[in-house]
Formats: structure tokens, C-alpha cells, sequence
């Protein structure tokens, strides 16, 4: 079964003093790019964790988020009372000098300028980078889950689409044997039209031969059905067999189908053939354009 690039996957844990909220998401991306947000305390796990990320998740834009809430109502964030009144030292003289309106509310504005607030230094202990550890385990279970899910809609799809071009690939019989006399009677209705010519019929059959032989699709047909048939096998391959490289072979195979479509299409020659040629390439534009979400 195949896997989506697409997923999310959330856990939210506590102790007596904090809670933990991870949140996993990604959509589809040629190679693993990975964004992670976490607070400073957590520093020092960040190598390990994206290696652990990076083996799990395998492919995709990835953003990985860490938030921390202190249930005791404390705050990891302290005010510079030092810089903040420096910065309001430095604006009243500037307003002064200029001859400006004072703010009516100063604090609003002071907190946004930079160094007034910071973090503390304090990093992780040991039961919270346990917390954290675990935490990620449940999240990139649930993403994986969710991706699983996503892929079973893709899978679905994707049968659903290739089924439709291997009736359509039925429907082209009923108008292949069709094209000989329609040819043959086309050649000699413009040979008719020749007055006073004399032409050797034995040669006709001959011309008709070579002809047929030129506009005929069963070598098509048969590596068609083929690439079809290597499609539907691939979607249902075990996961353990070609995880990371699924989408891509996938995306391969329907390359392949859509060499034979367009060269069924080249030698048709009948417009009710043609119709069908088209209708195939837009069930293979369908699956190409959903093949990026597949791991």
C-alpha cells in the first residue's frame, strides 16, 4: 500500500509544572525538507531529533513544532527592566528635541523593540527531555497514520483511473478493425476519381499492405496493458519492500503509459479513436498530477 507525503500528527502531554504539545505536518517535497520550532531549553536535542526525523519521515516539507505552557502560570520569558527604560530614556528626548506628541500608553510599545524581552537560560531537565522524547514517538505515530489514511485515498484513486484507460484501451478495438476497409475504400474512391489512369491492382494491395502495417497498434496495446498491469502491482506492494522510492517509480511507469497513449494516438487515423486517445491522456494527466503526493 502507499503512503501520502501529506499528513499531521499532534500529541499533547503533561507534568505538574508544564505541558508539551508536538504538532507533525508536511506536504509534498523532492527531498526531506525539515523546519523544527521548539523553545531554547531543548537546545541540546535538536541534532538528535532531526536525525530521528529525518529517518522516520524519509520525504516532504516537514514543519515540526514544539510548544511549552507553564500550568503554574510562570513564564520562561523575562523583562529587561534595564533596556526597556533606556529605550524609553532615549524616545522622550528624541520627542523632546523634535517637538512630538507623547504616547498616552508607553508599554505597548517598548515591548516590541528588540533585547526587551528574552528567554531564560535554563535548559530541559531530565524528565522534560524524557516528556519530549515520548511525545515525538506518539506524534509521528499519529503522522504516520495519517499518512497511511491519505494514501488509501490516493491508492483508490489511482486504480480507479487506470481501470478507466484499460477499458478505454478495450474500447479502441471496436474501431480498429473498422479502419482497413475504410482506408481501402477511401484509396480507391480517390483512384476513381482518376479518369483515363490504369493502375495495377496486385500494386494497390500491396501499397494497402504496407500502409496497414504502418497504422497498426498491436505492439501498443500489448506494452500498455503491460505498464497498467506493473502500475496496479506496484500500488500494492508491501511498504517494506520500496518505501521511499514508490512515488518515483510510479511516476516512471506512467511516464512509459503515456509513450504509448501518445503514439496510439499518432497512428489512429480515425476520429473515434482519437476521442478515446484523449479521454486516456486525461485520466494519465490526472495521475500524474497526484503521483508528487506520494512518498
Amino acid at each position: 500500500m502507499i503512503s501520502s507525503m501529506t499528513g499531521y500528527g499532534k500529541v499533547t502531554v503533561a507534568n505538574d509544572k508544564k505541558q508539551f504539545t508536538i504538532e507533525i505536518k508536511s506536504i509534498n517535497s523532492k527531498q526531506l525538507d525539515l523546519i523544527i520550532r521548539m523553545p531554547s531549553i531543548f537546545r541540546d536535542q535538536e541534532n538528535n531529533l532531526r536525525n530521528r526525523l529525518s529517518s522516520a519521515i524519509e520525504r516532504g516539507k516537514v514543519d515540526f513544532t514544539v510548544s511549552v505552557v507553564n500550568i503554574e502560570g510562570g513564564s520562561d520569558f523575562i523583562i529587561n527592566t534595564g533596556v526597556l527604560q533606556n529605550y524609553k530614556n532615549q524616545l522622550t528626548d528624541i520627542i523632546q528635541e523634535l517637538r512630538l506628541e507623547a504616547p498616552k500608553d508607553w508599554l505597548p510599545i517598548l515591548l516590541r523593540l528588540p533585547d526587551v524581552m528574552s528567554t531564560s537560560d535554563k535548559d530541559a531537565t531530565s524528565e522534560e527531555k524524557i516528556i519530549l522524547e515520548n511525545a515525538c514517538s506518539q506524534a509521528l505515530e499519529n503522522f504516520n497514520i495519517s499518512r497511511l489514511k491519505e494514501g488509501r485515498k490516493l491508492y483508490e484513486f489511482f486504480f480507479n483511473k487506470t481501470e478507466r484507460i484499460r477499458f478505454l484501451l478495450q474500447e479502441i478495438e471496436k474501431y480498429e478493425s473498422a479502419r482497413i476497409p475504410k482506408i481501402r475504400e477511401k484509396l480507391e474512391s480517390q483512384l476513381q476519381k482518376l479518369t483515363g489512369v490504369e493502375y495495377d491492382k496486385g500494386r494497390l494491395e500491396q501499397e494497402l499492405i504496407y500502409y496497414i502495417e504502418k497504422l497498426d497498434v498491436t505492439e501498443e496495446k500489448v506494452r500498455l496493458k503491460s505498464h497498467i498491469d506493473y502500475f496496479e502491482e506496484t500500488l500494492g506492494e508491501p511498504d517494506s519492500s520500496e518505501v521511499s522510492g514508490k512515488g518515483k517509480k510510479l511516476g516512471f511507469i506512467s511516464q512509459e503509459m503515456g509513450r504509448e497513449i501518445n503514439t496510439l494516438g499518432s497512428k489512429a487515423n480515425d476520429a473515434d479513436m482519437q476521442k478515446i486517445v484523449v479521454m486516456m491522456k486525461d485520466e494519465l494527466e490526472q495521475i500524474k498530477e497526484q503521483i508528487y503526493n506520494v512518498l
